[in-house]
C-alpha cells in the first residue's frame, strides 16, 4: 500500500510537471514557426495527449478486441468536452477563438455524424478507416497552412519570435508528453489498486477509472494551459483531441483491425448519440460571447457526472436506473435546453443593441 500511495503521488507530480513542460515548449514553438497557440493546441498538443487513446484503441483493434475500440473513443470524446472543458472553465472562463466556434466545432459535429453513419452496419472497415485517417491528414495540413498564412499577413503587428534553439522546444514537447503518459499510467494503476482494496467491482473500475485515465493528459494540459493564460491552447487541446480521436484513432483502428472495428448495439443506441449531442450542445454555449463561463463549466461537469452515473447503473442493471432516467429526461434536460435558449436570446438582444 505504501508503494501504491507513492505511485499515486508520483503520477500526480508527473502529470502536472509534464503539462507544464509541454505547454512551455508548445507555446514557444508556436511563436517560432508563425503558428498560433490555438493551432498548436488543435494539432501537436491534441494529438500528443491522445497518445493513450491511440495506444489502447489501435492495440485492441489489432489484437482482435475491437469491440473495445469504439467505446474508448466515444467515451474519451464525451470526457474531453464535458469534463476537460468543464474543469478548465472552473479555474478561469475560457475565451474561445472564432475559428473554433465556426470551424472546429462544426467539423467535430460533422465527424460525429459520419462516425454514427459508419457504425450503423455494426462495424467500421478498412476503407472507412482510410477515409477517416486521410481526412485527418488533409485537416492538419490545411490548418497549419492557414495559420501560417494568417500570421504572415499580420507580421507587422506580431511580436518578435522567441530566441533560442527550436530543437530545445521540440525536446520540451516530447518530454512533456512522455511525462503525461507515464503519470497517467501510474495514477490509473494506483487508483485501480485503491478501488480494489475498497471492494469496488471490476466493472465499475473499468467504467470510471480506466475509462477516464486515458484522458488524464488532456485534463492536465488544458488546466495548466488555462492557469498560464494560454486559454486558446486549452480549448484547442480538448476540441482537437476529439477530432483526432474520431479521424485519427478510429481511422488507424479501422486499418489495423483485420475484420473491422465492431460497433456494439449498446454503443450505437446510447453512447454515440450522447457524443453527438455533447458536440452539438457545445456550439450554442461557446457561440454566446465566444467564451465558456464558470457556471457553464459547472453544467458540463454535472452532465458528465450524470452520464457516468447512468453508465454505471445501466451496467449493473440497478433498480434506481429507471427513476434516474426519468429525472434526467423530463426535468434536467428540458431545464438545460430552456437555459440555453434564454442565454441565446439574451446574447442576440445584446448584439442588436450594439449594432
Amino acid at each position: 500500500m505504501t508503494t501504491t500511495i507513492l505511485m499515486f503521488v508520483a503520477g500526480l507530480v508527473l502529470l502536472v510537471g509534464g503539462a507544464e513542460v509541454l505547454i512551455r515548449g508548445a507555446s514557444r514553438l508556436a511563436g517560432r514557426f508563425g503558428v498560433s497557440p490555438l493551432v498548436v493546441g488543435l494539432t501537436v498538443v491534441a494529438f500528443g495527449t491522445s497518445a493513450p487513446e491511440m495506444a489502447v484503441t489501435v492495440g485492441a483493434a489489432a489484437t482482435g478486441a475491437s469491440q473495445l475500440a469504439l467505446g474508448n473513443v466515444v467515451g474519451s470524446n464525451i470526457f474531453n468536452i464535458l469534463f476537460v472543458l468543464g474543469l478548465a472553465a472552473l479555474f478561469a472562463p475560457l475565451i474561445v477563438a472564432r475559428q473554433v466556434v465556426w470551424r472546429e466545432v462544426p467539423l467535430l459535429i460533422g465527424l460525429s455524424v459520419v462516425l454514427m453513419v459508419m457504425s450503423l452496419d455494426g462495424h467500421i472497415g478498412r476503407l472507412e478507416g482510410a477515409l477517416l485517417f486521410g481526412g485527418l491528414l488533409v485537416y492538419t495540413a490545411w490548418t497549419v497552412w492557414a495559420s501560417r498564412k494568417a500570421t504572415a499577413a499580420a507580421a507587422d503587428d506580431a511580436l518578435p519570435p522567441p530566441t533560442g534553439n527550436p530543437a530545445v522546444d521540440a525536446v520540451f514537447i516530447v518530454v512533456g508528453l512522455a511525462l503525461l503518459v507515464l503519470g497517467a499510467k501510474w495514477l490509473v494503476d494506483s487508483s485501480v489498486t485503491f478501488a480494489r482494496a475498497l471492494g469496488v467491482s471490476e466493472l465499475v473500475i473499468g467504467l470510471t477509472i480506466v475509462a477516464a485515465g486515458t484522458s488524464l493528459p488532456e485534463v492536465a494540459a488544458s488546466v495548466v494551459a488555462t492557469l498560464k493564460g494560454e486559454r486558446d491552447l486549452a480549448v484547442g487541446n480538448a476540441v482537437g483531441s476529439c477530432i483526432f480521436n474520431i479521424a485519427g484513432v478510429m481511422g488507424l483502428a479501422g486499418l489495423a483491425s483485420p475484420g473491422g472495428v465492431l460497433a456494439p448495439a449498446a454503443t450505437i443506441a446510447f453512447d454515440l448519440p450522447v457524443m453527438l449531442a455533447t458536440a452539438v450542445a457545445t456550439l450554442p454555449i461557446i457561440a454566446t460571447g465566444h467564451r465558456i463561463n464558470r457556471w457553464e463549466g459547472l453544467v458540463f461537469l454535472g452532465y458528465y457526472a450524470a452520464y457516468l452515473a447512468y453508465t454505471v447503473l445501466a451496467a449493473q442493471q440497478h433498480d434506481a436506473l429507471h427513476g434516474f432516467t426519468d429525472v434526467m429526461l423530463w426535468y434536467v434536460m428540458p431545464l438545460t435546453a430552456l437555459t440555453l435558449v434564454v442565454v441565446l436570446l439574451a446574447e442576440a438582444r445584446k448584439s442588436r443593441m450594439r449594432s
